[in-house]
């Protein structure tokens, strides 16, 4: 087995079960997608969406990659180390009973005992070509959440696009004053899944006929639009919106161009993963 040649911050954690300081990890608020391995052997520990913002000071996740973590008592006997199941490198302690998340464990863990690999390095090294889409109906947790589940789709991010300002704040959007839709920038796999079947799924969400919100939710930052990156993907859109119409739903979805895409704060992506809370808003219905 092979081990990376460690410096000697490294070790003093990874060998030597040492803590970093807290709020100076390099992965302590980031929510990038991907996977978090084990810095000293490289085997797979963590998923990105099993991460979430505790404000603890270091990495926090809910759960673990099935056989990747190993427990073992402190010798103090008050708290329980985690280690990486392959290496027996130190990650840092496992914690139950906090409420902080729907599971109720957090693994805290020091970000230099890992090492991230994003979704595309990780596509890259399966030999696949990626590529994006991008979906705005409503509040982007539901839309998030539902297109998550389809087969082929990697990663699916909550954010904003469409507006005037800067990488906007989610307060700001909801002034209705940035011009911004909420949105899901969404990361697939063009050989296991189309845009089209992507487009039709996210017609059967959401209302496609509400003007300027989705269920309770009302206001301009929560209409329906489809941006597209290229004619084909419009030409696919407005003949779905065609099919539609021609069934007797009066849609109102915009096809509109591209425009900077603002990944949300930490604390909306994967929301209803994290809270074990359903979407109030959105729901599959067969229109196809």
């Amino acid at each position: 087995m092979t081990y990376k040649k460690l410096t000697p911050e490294e070790a003093r954690i990874i060998l030597h079960k040492g803590t970093e300081r807290p709020f100076t990890g390099q992965y302590n608020e980031h929510f990038e997608t991907g996977i978090y391995a084990c810095r000293q052997c490289g085997a797979p520990l963590y998923r990105s969406e099993d991460k979430f913002p505790s404000h603890c000071g270091w990495p926090s996740f809910d759960d673990e990659l099935p056989g990747a973590v190993r427990r073992e008592q402190d010798a103090d006997g008050r708290r329980t180390e985690i280690l990486c199941a392959n290496c027996d490198g130190h990650l840092g302690h496992v914690f139950e009973g906090e409420m902080l998340t729907a599971k109720n464990i957090r693994h805290c863990v020091n970000s230099v005992s890992m090492t991230f690999i994003s979704a595309e390095e990780l596509a890259a090294e399966q030999g696949a070509e990626l590529q994006k889409a991008y979906f705005a109906g409503g509040c982007f947790w539901g839309v998030e959440h539902l297109l998550q589940q389809v087969p082929g789709v990697i990663a699916v991010v909550s954010g904003y696009m469409g507006g005037h300002l800067p990488n906007p704040r989610y307060e700001e959007v909801c002034s209705k004053t940035t011009g911004h839709l909420e949105t899901v920038e969404v990361l697939y796999d063009p050989s296991k899944v189309d845009f089209e079947t992507l487009a039709k799924l996210f017609f059967e969400i959401h209302d496609p006929t509400q003007t300027n919100g989705q269920g309770p939710d009302i206001g301009p930052q929560y209409a329906s639009a489809i941006f597209c990156q290229d004619e084909t993907e419009k030409a696919i859109a407005a003949g779905l919106i065609d099919q539609l119409k021609a069934k007797g739903y009066p849609v109102v979805t915009e096809l509109l161009p591209m425009s900077p895409f603002w990944p949300a704060e930490p604390y909306h992506q994967d929301y209803y993963a994290k809270t074990g809370k359903i979407p109030y808003c959105h729901r599959y219905q067969k229109r196809f």
